[in-house]
């Protein structure tokens, strides 16, 4: 709700911005949306916030972002070389973790991140009334600003090992937006649940380990099993992972299917996270 206060020694007027909270159900949706609109710069300011509490924003913080994933992936390299006895290896395949893990590596800080973004910040929500909404949106920026220095990382990987180069890369950019569609709602159900069920972050790593294995980060999207099908639709992630592979590291286009599955799973868990979010706002001050 916006309302207009007039100073009489000034001409100039002064935009008030009120947030009130809803009894019961959805909030007025488009006033709820031009809200975080009008705060994106406190958005914007509260992930760079938590960015320098995390030590992200010093040198050897970003470092370690980029440290991290290069030795996984060494890891994953080595031990996927020595069970395939050398059947998957080389630069391309090294390149195809990299480029997995640095995603999946933004999708579990998401993750993990936004299912603690409105518990954490308790006194906050208790004292101040705004969309609720922008902490789970916070927390996945965050992971955004993380995730953007591995790219240049794995680019120069890619050229120095001469992978292919094509237009066809450019259709990572929709995959990963893919990604961070689904993230979003990923955060905004899980900071809800995480309201109601405060157990359940001591679950989330293991869910983050078991799906970065069945998803195709450590294996390439076609070498699935025939007998392990059910997985492309099974698991959320196999189709924007599936696609971001292709595009990126092959240089390929990428199948209709993932393209299909992956958009269903991005946009079906972003509207029911949000939705579940929102009609359950109003109760968050007082569970917390």
């Amino acid at each position: 709700m916006n309302k207009s206060a007039k100073n009489s020694s000034n001409a100039d007027t002064d935009e008030v911005l009120i947030h009130e909270p809803f009894k019961a159900g959805l909030p007025n949706l488009p006033k709820y949306f031009r809200d975080i609109w009008l705060r994106r710069e406190f958005a914007l300011e509260l992930s760079k916030a938590n960015l320098r509490s995390q030590e992200a924003s010093t040198f050897f913080g970003r470092m370690w972002l980029v440290i991290n994933p290069l030795f996984l992936g060494s890891v994953y390299f080595v031990l996927v070389s020595i069970i395939s006895n050398g059947a998957h290896g080389g630069t391309d395949y090294m390149a195809h973790l990299l480029a997995g893990l640095f995603a999946y590596q933004f999708f579990a800080q998401s993750m993990i991140n936004g299912s603690k973004s409105v518990l954490g910040v308790g006194k906050l929500v208790i004292n101040r009334s705004f969309p609720r909404l922008i902490l789970p949106i916070s927390s996945v920026l965050i992971a955004l600003y993380r995730f953007i220095p591995s790219i240049f990382v794995y680019f120069a990987f890619h050229l120095i090992t001469k992978q292919p180069l094509s237009l066809n890369q450019l259709y990572a950019i929709p995959a990963f937006l893919m990604i961070f569609v689904f993230s979003i709602g990923v955060a905004t159900l899980l900071a809800t649940m995480q309201i109601y069920f405060r157990d359940l972050r001591s679950f989330l790593p293991y869910v983050s380990r078991i799906l970065l294995y069945v998803t195709p980060v450590l294996y390439y999207a076609d070498a699935i099993p025939q007998k392990l099908e059910f997985l492309k639709y099974a698991n959320p992630l196999f189709g924007m992972f599936g696609a971001w592979g292709e595009a990126l590291v092959r240089g390929q286009v990428p199948a209709t299917s993932l393209w299909v599955s992956g958009l269903i799973w991005s946009l079906g868990t972003f509207f029911l996270g949000t939705f579940v979010f929102l009609s359950r706002e109003r109760e968050f001050a007082v569970r917390i």
